[in-house]
């Protein structure tokens, strides 16, 4: 029997990751600052498969959040303020992706926890949550003088920008951290399905007979199609989003956080698993066919052995 392969989720008594897909590598060879303690916090969470925004809008007014109104060409994301801030150096801000990630900017913990909880009404298709707090992604920030920049691992926000300027420059970094938590969601997925056909290469090599039923194949085969579409096809991962071709300052600092990140570098790791996967699942599906074939040569034998033996005996016409 072949073990679940695509579930997101730490189940109990399982391997546990080495460590996180997300911060690590990408600020363990960054120098710490000086002033870290007195920096802001922005958090990026992957959560679920999607998000309902228009009822998590609604909801989230309700409970006294505020609406910031973005371009209407991002309409694929949710801007959401509140006066909780974690430290009074910069407004509290929340950007929701339609795609199943969260970024909170300045939040106070007592307040990202609410909301988190609000959020679980409008997931669609929810990630484990011990997953989702595992695979985060975590970036220091503060407020300082010239332009908006990624220095040393850090956010650093032009003073001088206006509000709706500054958000669109919170919105850029806020896509990109998107994209690592959700490739990092992924790249779970992806391992958890490697290991549960890891045994088949060497069962063969064995010359072992593979215990797999035709159901099981295609259960294995679909899943690693959904991920390499979920991937490569219905993420931003390959390409840059339309929203940036025409905002080029926007379009650095999406591009600088991407790099930071690793994001093409992980990307290509991951094709390159899912390649060698697609090869396996197509020895597994070559290999039934064998055996089906097989199967169906000895019946036919039986069948030609019974009527010869049928028109042999003595007495028949």
């Amino acid at each position: 029997m072949l073990k679940p392969g695509l579930k997101p989720a730490v189940v109990p008594g399982k391997r546990v990751p080495k460590g996180p897909r997300t911060k690590q590598p990408s600020r363990a060879n960054q120098p710490p600052l000086n002033e870290d303690k007195d920096m802001m916090q922005c958090i990026a969470f992957a959560t679920a498969d999607q998000y309902h925004l228009p009822t998590l809008c609604h909801d989230l007014i309700s409970h006294g959040f505020h609406e910031i109104d973005l371009p209407r060409d991002a309409s694929n994301a949710l801007v959401i303020s509140t006066d909780m801030a974690a430290k009074p150096d910069d407004d509290a801000v929340m950007f929701f992706f339609r795609e199943g990630s969260v970024v909170f900017w300045n939040v106070e913990e007592k307040t990202v926890k609410r909301v988190l909880r609000i959020l679980e009404h409008h997931e669609i298709q929810p990630y484990e949550v011990a997953l989702v707090h595992w695979e985060n992604e975590e970036i220091n920030y503060t407020v300082g003088e010239g332009n908006t920049k990624l220095e040393r691992g850090n956010f650093i926000l032009s003073v001088n920008m206006e509000q709706h300027e500054a958000v669109l420059e919170k919105f850029a970094f806020s896509n990109a951290l998107c994209l690592s938590v959700k490739l990092a969601i992924w790249e779970v997925s992806l391992d958890n399905f490697v290991e549960s056909i890891q045994s088949i290469p060497e069962t063969l090599k064995s010359g072992k007979r593979v215990k797999l039923s035709s159901a099981e194949v295609m259960k294995k085969i679909g899943e690693l199609f959904t991920l390499r579409h979920c991937i490569n096809l219905r993420s931003d991962l390959l390409l840059t989003p339309d929203f940036y071709w025409d905002r080029e300052n926007l379009e650095k600092l999406y591009d600088k956080t991407c790099q930071f990140l690793s994001i093409n570098r992980r990307v290509n790791v991951v094709n390159e698993k899912l390649e060698h996967c697609t090869q396996l699942t197509d020895l597994m599906r070559s290999h039934l066919s064998e055996k089906h074939s097989f199967r169906l040569e000895w019946m036919i034998v039986i069948l030609i052995t019974i009527e010869v033996r049928r028109s042999v005996r003595p007495g028949t016409d």
